[in-house]
């Protein structure tokens, strides 16, 4: 890119602006760095834009500038947090959590003294805790919202930050779109901070309390279906946290339910480094491979991985008795497990009412099927797990009456099997899959029998997900660009070979579901294509759905490599 005269001094302005509002020195000294090197392109790519509260929150690359997450950004946001609670809370509330990441301790703290300084009382917990107990503990605590920072599953050069509602869900409207409307328009000016001393003194900043912990472990313990059964088992589990928060809650309820865990040693302490996978997310067969060869070191009944802030699950089964071999799921094959042992349960125990099952649009149909055949109902949401918290909460104010909360489930490794959190759960949900796994035991079934069991009734299916990254300035437009083609599609129009049946706008706001920039397309030969932007990085995210009858797995099995190469090469 060639720069004029004035985009330097424009760059060089916006520059000097935060270096004088940067707090933390490590951050501030990166721009200034850049403005002795007169590194352009570096300072344009800091500064062409800010990074923006959306949906949720914000999400980006660590480092010195308005276009990264830094201390400063951390600040500029929570005071538009904290103007939006003031003026529409009494005696507003903050529960605020961090995971492993690089500098989560430092921008947890830097949003509590910036919330406290604003009158609002502040729970900072003192140690790394997951997304799932962030949840419980604004609910527990009747909290008026709630902080994590985090990046979740992202490479280790991305930080992040998630603002939780009352009601324990990511903010939805119209609370997230008042929230980035005054954290956008904050000035360096406007920002309130002072030491953390003094407003501990003050009693505006506390730590959460340990009962808070305790309470979630009871909850969980409690929402066992079986318990007994996983007292009576000898069961054997390897895990893996990934370096991140799941370690400690997650070993702590499987010891304290009598479960014998082996976790990998090289990933079992908080690094935000990660520095033994390329990408720390239990849905890579790459940052799952040191615990499934723990597994079958061990001989272990099933395995386990968690994600930084752990709140997706990742599982592996054995395929043979002698346990030499582990198969990897997919997150529509954990959900489909999940939802068919859940269902069978509540049909065995008598449980009253109708099961309510939410998933979002990219997630397996069979999940469906499972639960209309079972006699619950499973309704589609948009992706993102806050809109599956607004489901539980419909239910909880009594306008779904008949009907009870059982499962909600996304195929990015994301489900939630109890009520007391509004967020997925890898922790209650790995205790949940343990449970399943000794149920089957029981019966001399094997995870991957009960699975193969399920196609069988049911009809095969699988599903192909991959994904486009679009880094920058020049990213976004290209992104955008991306998906207008997608939306001039229409039925009778042909797309990688196929002909198209249909063509769903959910931007266009007819479809039954909030207006979302996702485009869902069905082709003629039965295949689904579901095509949408990520909402926390720079890619387009591809889901296509593949199905058969109960015998076409193997057909459907053998032609699946070709035919995601054949769409990813048109895409």
């Amino acid at each position: 890119m060639e720069f004029t005269e004035k985009m330097k001094a424009d760059v060089l302005a916006a520059a000097r602006e935060y270096i004088a509002s940067e707090t933390e020195v490590v951050f501030s000294r990166e721009v200034e760095n850049a403005v002795e090197l007169g590194d352009w392109e570096g300072l344009y790519d800091r500064f062409y834009t800010s990074l923006s509260f959306g949906t949720a929150g914000m999400r980006g690359m660590i480092g010195g500038g308005t276009n990264r997450i830094n201390t400063f950004m951390v600040r500029k946001v929570t005071q538009g947090l904290a103007d939006y609670l003031v003026a529409s809370v009494s005696d507003p509330s903050v529960v605020i959590a961090y995971d492993s990441r690089l500098f989560s301790p430092q921008f947890a703290l830097s949003a509590a003294r910036v919330l406290a300084s604003n009158g609002v009382r502040v729970y900072l917990y003192d140690s790394l805790h997951p997304v799932p107990m962030l949840s419980f503990a604004v609910r527990h605590m009747k909290a008026s919202a709630g902080i994590v920072v985090t990046a979740s599953h992202n490479p280790s050069k991305y930080n992040g930050y998630k603002v939780y509602w009352s009601d324990g869900g990511q903010v939805t409207p119209p609370h997230d779109i008042e929230i980035a409307k005054r954290a956008n328009a904050v000035k360096a000016e406007d920002i309130k901070d002072e030491e953390e001393s003094v407003l501990r003194e003050r009693g505006t900043l506390q730590s959460v309390p340990q009962e808070v912990d305790e309470a979630y472990y009871s909850m969980v313990k409690a929402s066992l279906r079986r318990p007994e059964l996983i007292s009576s088992s000898s069961v054997k589990v390897a895990y893996t946290p990934l370096h991140g928060s799941g370690n400690k809650p997650v070993r702590h309820m499987l010891s304290s339910l009598g479960i014998e865990c082996h976790v990998v040693k090289e990933q079992e302490e908080p690094d935000g480094n990660f520095p033994t996978v390329k990408l720390p997310n239990p849905e890579s067969a790459e940052a799952m491979q040191r615990v499934i060869a723990l597994g079958k070191e061990i001989k272990a009944d099933i395995v386990l991985g968690t994600d930084p802030d752990a709140d997706r699950l990742g599982i592996a089964i054995p395929t043979d008795p002698a346990k030499t071999d582990y198969l990897l799921l997919t997150g529509n094959q954990i959900a489909t497990l999940l939802v068919d042992y859940l269902l069978t349960t509540a049909r065995e125990q008598n449980r009253e009412g109708t099961p309510f099952v939410a998933k979002s649009l990219v997630t397996t149909d069979l999940v469906r099927k499972i639960a209309e055949k079972n006699g619950g109902v499973c309704k589609d949401v948009l992706t993102g797990f806050k809109y599956i918290a607004e489901e539980i909460e419909r239910i909880e104010r009594g306008e779904n009456p008949g009907k009870y909360f059982l499962f909600g489930c996304e195929e990015s490794y994301g489900f939630l099997t109890v009520t007391s959190v509004h967020d997925k759960d890898a922790v209650s949900s790995a205790v949940a899959a343990v449970e399943m796994m000794c149920y089957y035991a029981s019966r001399g079934i094997t995870l991957q029998q009960r699975l193969d069991a399920i196609y069988a009734s049911y009809g095969y299916s699988t599903e192909v997900v991959f994904s486009n990254e679009y880094e920058g300035a020049a990213g976004k437009e290209k992104m955008a660009s991306i998906m207008a083609s997608m939306r001039a599609l229409k039925k009778g129009d042909t797309l990688v070979g196929r002909q198209i049946e249909s063509v769903e706008d959910l931007k266009s706001g007819n479809t039954g579901f909030p207006k979302a920039d996702v485009i869902i397309i069905r082709f003629a030969s039965g295949e689904k294509l579901v095509v949408r932007p990520s909402g926390t990085e720079p890619k387009i995210k591809y889901y296509l759905f593949l199905s058969e009858g109960p015998d076409g797995r193997k057909a459907l099995e053998e032609k699946v490599a070709s035919v995601k190469a054949e769409f990813m090469a048109a895409l």
